[in-house]
Protein backbone atom coordinates (compact mmCIF):
# COMPACT_ATOMS: atom_id res chain seq x y z
CA UNK A 1 0.00 0.00 0.00
CA UNK A 2 2.93 2.39 0.84
CA UNK A 3 4.13 1.68 -1.81
CA UNK A 4 2.10 2.49 -4.49
CA UNK A 5 0.69 6.25 -2.20
CA UNK A 6 4.78 6.69 -3.04
CA UNK A 7 4.05 5.73 -6.99
CA UNK A 8 1.34 8.50 -7.13
CA UNK A 9 3.13 10.67 -5.36
CA UNK A 10 6.42 9.79 -7.74
CA UNK A 11 4.61 10.08 -11.16
CA UNK A 12 2.55 13.52 -9.60
CA UNK A 13 5.72 14.85 -9.22
CA UNK A 14 6.77 13.81 -12.88
CA UNK A 15 8.80 11.36 -12.09
CA UNK A 16 7.25 8.85 -14.92
CA UNK A 17 8.08 5.51 -15.38
CA UNK A 18 9.18 6.18 -18.73
CA UNK A 19 10.87 9.35 -18.13
CA UNK A 20 14.72 8.35 -17.51
CA UNK A 21 16.53 5.06 -17.03
CA UNK A 22 16.97 5.41 -13.02
CA UNK A 23 12.92 6.03 -12.80
CA UNK A 24 12.39 2.87 -14.66
CA UNK A 25 15.23 0.99 -12.49
CA UNK A 26 13.10 2.11 -9.20
CA UNK A 27 9.82 1.22 -10.22
CA UNK A 28 11.43 -2.21 -11.20
CA UNK A 29 13.27 -2.85 -8.10
CA UNK A 30 10.21 -2.10 -5.74
CA UNK A 31 7.71 -3.62 -8.02
CA UNK A 32 9.77 -6.82 -7.71
CA UNK A 33 10.09 -6.21 -4.01
CA UNK A 34 6.57 -5.82 -3.82
CA UNK A 35 5.72 -9.25 -6.09
CA UNK A 36 8.58 -11.21 -3.93
CA UNK A 37 6.56 -10.41 -0.53
CA UNK A 38 3.37 -10.87 -2.14
CA UNK A 39 4.40 -14.31 -3.29
CA UNK A 40 6.05 -15.31 -0.13
CA UNK A 41 2.99 -14.06 1.93
CA UNK A 42 0.98 -16.21 -0.39
CA UNK A 43 2.64 -19.44 0.15
CA UNK A 44 2.92 -18.37 4.36
CA UNK A 45 -0.82 -17.70 4.05
CA UNK A 46 -1.84 -21.48 2.02
CA UNK A 47 0.95 -23.18 5.08
CA UNK A 48 -0.42 -22.03 7.82
CA UNK A 49 -4.14 -22.35 6.82
CA UNK A 50 -3.07 -25.99 5.87
CA UNK A 51 -1.44 -26.01 9.91
CA UNK A 52 -4.88 -25.13 11.22
CA UNK A 53 -6.99 -26.64 9.19
CA UNK A 54 -5.05 -30.45 10.34
CA UNK A 55 -3.22 -31.28 6.90
CA UNK A 56 -1.34 -34.24 7.17
CA UNK A 57 1.84 -33.88 8.73
CA UNK A 58 3.87 -35.02 5.56
CA UNK A 59 2.06 -32.26 3.26
CA UNK A 60 2.66 -29.63 6.25
CA UNK A 61 6.40 -30.52 6.46
CA UNK A 62 6.67 -30.09 3.26
CA UNK A 63 4.74 -26.73 2.98
CA UNK A 64 7.01 -25.70 5.93
CA UNK A 65 10.20 -26.81 4.21
CA UNK A 66 9.21 -24.73 0.87
CA UNK A 67 8.55 -21.51 2.87
CA UNK A 68 11.94 -21.57 4.33
CA UNK A 69 13.65 -22.53 1.15
CA UNK A 70 11.76 -19.25 -0.43
CA UNK A 71 12.41 -16.80 2.09
CA UNK A 72 16.08 -17.69 2.58
CA UNK A 73 16.42 -17.71 -1.40
CA UNK A 74 14.96 -13.91 -1.37
CA UNK A 75 17.19 -13.21 1.53
CA UNK A 76 19.95 -14.43 -0.58
CA UNK A 77 18.92 -12.55 -3.72
CA UNK A 78 18.44 -9.03 -1.86
CA UNK A 79 21.40 -9.40 -0.14
CA UNK A 80 23.22 -9.64 -3.62
CA UNK A 81 21.29 -6.87 -5.32
CA UNK A 82 22.15 -4.58 -2.24
CA UNK A 83 25.55 -5.67 -2.50
CA UNK A 84 26.36 -5.26 -6.17
CA UNK A 85 23.96 -1.41 -5.52
CA UNK A 86 26.53 -0.74 -3.05
CA UNK A 87 29.73 -1.38 -4.62
CA UNK A 88 30.18 -4.37 -2.25
CA UNK A 89 29.96 -7.03 -5.14
CA UNK A 90 34.05 -8.30 -4.73
CA UNK A 91 33.36 -8.27 -1.32
CA UNK A 92 30.10 -10.02 -1.67
CA UNK A 93 31.57 -12.58 -4.03
CA UNK A 94 34.63 -13.46 -1.82
CA UNK A 95 32.70 -13.95 0.95
CA UNK A 96 30.71 -16.24 -0.62
CA UNK A 97 33.35 -18.34 -2.07
CA UNK A 98 34.69 -18.70 1.25
CA UNK A 99 31.46 -19.93 2.67
CA UNK A 100 31.20 -22.44 -0.30
CA UNK A 101 34.86 -23.85 0.73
Amino acid sequence: RDRLVAWRELTADGYLLAANPANSFFYLITGMHGLHILGGLVGLGRTTAGAWNGARPERLRLSVELCAMYWHFLLFVWLAIFALLAGWAATFIEICRQLLT
